[in-house]
């Protein structure tokens, strides 16, 4: 199950306490303070793991705890220091801290893989009565609580990190072209909003080269708002590097498809308007053969006069086109590094 949302508490491990103890020895009178320290609380360690791909496991668990210290005991012995919790996640997990009165701090943006930001930190131990001796109070009697640590409340966020990010409305074969570029298996039926969920797979262009391309479920205009599946998946394509926007050539006007299709982007983030794109006019087949050049050729040259961005024309059913595209993509994605 595909999970890029949760709300989770965490809570560091208290520090031990220190000990109060005094040396009892046979034949050594007046031993002493011997009180050790208490050990250090576990920290909570967020962690970024190329092999996680959701959030299912913090959908359902919502305490996270890391493991206390062991309080300090005689003969100056210091407590055990309690384990540190780490929290495997996502590359492009975002990490805000919700504050008390319902605001938000973000606390990590994970990119990198075994990339390690300490969440919470563990208390420390507390001080034993052996380090409050002096030579007027040989014999204190106290020793210091080891430090508490309070839960905090966490936001969870997480953004596909992909090389090319697939733009289209409902039903415009972006799963399709997924599942004929890559071993993905994005369900594929012939009604809108098929694709509930984002889906990633890896286009092979040569024996050594490849890229990672997601499949971003279907925008409809007034998406930046809500409508649809809204804002639930486009913020997945603010981590892709270059938006691919599919276009049904047999829709109704193919030119207002990608302008809506770019300003719901624009009014989402208006950076969107700043990404490496390209223009894919898709199910060619569709068109007869006969006619089909020449259809192709003139919606090409509408958005080539509007747009200045050279339009490809593929059939993922077809396989037509597909090897061209597969190589500009490449290029584009090697010329942005």
């Amino acid at each position: 199950m595909f999970i890029d949302y949760a709300r989770i508490k965490i809570k560091a491990g208290h520090g031990g306490d220190g000990a109060v103890s005094f040396r009892r020895e046979k034949f050594v009178p007046k031993g002493g303070p011997d009180g050790g320290d208490g050990g250090r609380g576990g920290s909570i360690i967020a962690m970024g793991d190329t092999n996680a791909n959701t959030l299912l496991n913090y959908r359902y668990k919502k305490l996270f705890k890391a493991e206390s210290g062991v309080a300090g005991s005689g003969n100056r012995k210091s407590g055990r220091s309690g384990t540190d919790l780490i929290l495997t996640l996502p590359l492009g997990t975002e990490i805000f801290e919700i504050k008390e009165d319902g605001s938000k701090v973000k606390l990590a943006d994970i990119t990198d893989h075994q990339e390690r930001i300490v969440l919470a930190k563990g208390g420390r131990g507390g001080k034993g009565n052996s380090n409050f001796a002096t030579p007027t109070n040989q014999a204190p009697r106290h020793a210091t609580m080891g430090k508490r640590c309070q839960e905090i409340e966490l936001e969870l966020v997480l953004k596909l990190m992909a090389d090319v990010g697939l733009v289209g409305f409902p039903n415009a074969g972006k799963s399709t072209l997924l599942s004929v570029l890559s071993a993905a298996t994005p369900k594929i039926a012939d009604y809108e909003f098929t694709t509930l969920e984002p889906m990633l797979g890896v286009v092979q262009v040569t024996e050594y080269q490849h890229f990672v391309m997601a499949d971003i479920p279907g925008i409809i205009e007034g998406a930046h708002i809500g409508k649809g599946l809204g804002h639930q998946f486009l913020r997945h394509i603010q981590r892709t590097s270059i938006l691919l926007y599919l276009i049904d050539i047999d829709s109704e006007d193919p030119l207002e498809a990608y302008r809506i299709l770019r300003n719901e982007l624009y009014l989402y983030d208006s950076f969107m308007d700043k990404k490496p794109f390209n223009i894919v006019l898709s199910k060619i087949d569709t068109i007869p053969e006969e006619q089909r050049e020449a259809k192709v050729a003139e919606v090409s040259r509408l958005f080539e006069e509007t747009t200045s961005q050279k339009v490809l024309a593929i059939s993922s059913v077809g396989n037509i086109g597909l090897d061209a595209l597969k190589f500009q993509l490449y290029k584009q994605i090697q010329d942005s590094l």
